[in-house]
Parts: C-alpha cells; structure tokens; sequence
C-alpha cells in the first residue's frame, strides 16, 4: 500500500469506502499500487493496468487496456466514442462492488496477461479523422501552418482535429481554428501549459 494513495483516499469526500473496496481488490492481484496522474494507478512490471477515479455520479475502475479484455459478463464502459483503448466498470455503491468482486480480479488477471504479452490496442490514425473544412482550407493556404500542424504528436492533431470538428456551427469551427493557429504555430497541443 502506497502512502501517496492513502493521503488520496484520506481527502475523498465521496466515493470513500468504494475506492477503499476497489483498492483492496486490486491488491489481492499483487499488482504495484502508484498514484499517476493524481488518482490510485496500479502496475505490474511498470505498466499501467488498471486506475481507480471517482467521479460526481460513480467511481470506477478503468482497465487501461480494456477493449482488449473478452468482457463476457459485459460490464465493461467505453468513456466516450474517442476513447480507443481504455473501458471502464462504474459503481454507485459498495454492495455492486462486493458482487462483482470475484469478476473485477479475473478481469484484473486477465488485463496484466493481455499485457505481460505485449498485445496493443489498434489505435485509428490522425489520417482517420474527419478534418473539418474551414480547418482544411487555412491548412492548404497557410504552408507553415501545415508544418507546424504535421510536426505536432498525433496525439496533439487528434485533439485539434476533434476539438474542431465537435463545433457544429461553421461560424464556430472558424473561431475555434483561429484561436488554436498560435499554438499550433507554437508547437503546443490544444492543452498544453
């Protein structure tokens, strides 16, 4: 038990016993207990496995690698449509837990063999993202924002391309693209510091 993860689980003012419940048994699968990212992650041999999060309606457990777990029991959640790899298990309450819990530790196993095999989730590229219009046209007149955008991580022109085309107003893809094109040129992704 992580001493970082106990201070986390001390401040929870919801979600306490349930995270508390979760935690115990993702210890009983002898993985490593870190706190990444300001939540309880666990690993085995330094890769991420699974992380715990509480959040306004639930807490869960996320398996990182989820979409490559067989799921029979079906419980399994994908976060949003742009999530691609990781799936969650939601509660709201510690009994669906305490039901669950012989289920959550062979899903655990499964997932800490899914990646002591070095199995991968087939991530789409950028190139398979809608890129909106407006976005295109500043792309095919402005050169140097083309480089600037093709030089960002893929993970940064994913970003930009869905924060783009979530607008559904032209008016509002354009102000959007605008506002984005100096860090863009900058070299920042749509979140950066």
């Amino acid at each position: 038990m992580n001493p970082k993860v106990d201070a986390y689980i001390s401040k929870l003012k919801t979600w306490r016993e349930e995270t508390e419940k979760l935690r115990s048994i993702v210890l009983d699968c002898a993985l490593t207990e870190e706190l990444k990212w300001g939540v309880p992650c666990y690993t085995s041999d330094g890769k991420n496995i699974v992380i715990i999060h509480a959040f306004k309606d639930y807490c869960a457990i996320l398996f990182v690698k989820g979409a490559l777990l067989k799921d029979p029991k079906g419980i399994l959640i994908q976060q949003t449509e742009n999530v691609q790899s990781a799936r969650q298990v939601r509660f709201s309450n510690v009994e669906q837990i305490v039901k669950l819990e012989s289920v959550l530790q062979s899903y655990i196993r499964e997932a800490i063999e899914v990646e002591r095999a070095g199995l991968k989730v087939a991530l789409k590229t950028t190139a398979q993202y809608p890129i909106a219009e407006e976005f295109q046209r500043k792309l095919d007149k402005t050169p140097k924002l083309k480089k600037a955008f093709d030089t960002l991580t893929p993970g940064r022109q994913k970003a930009y391309l869905l924060h783009f085309s979530s607008a559904k107003q032209s008016a509002t893809r354009e102000s959007r693209i605008e506002k984005c094109i100096p860090r863009i040129l900058a070299g920042k992704g749509l979140n950066d510091g």
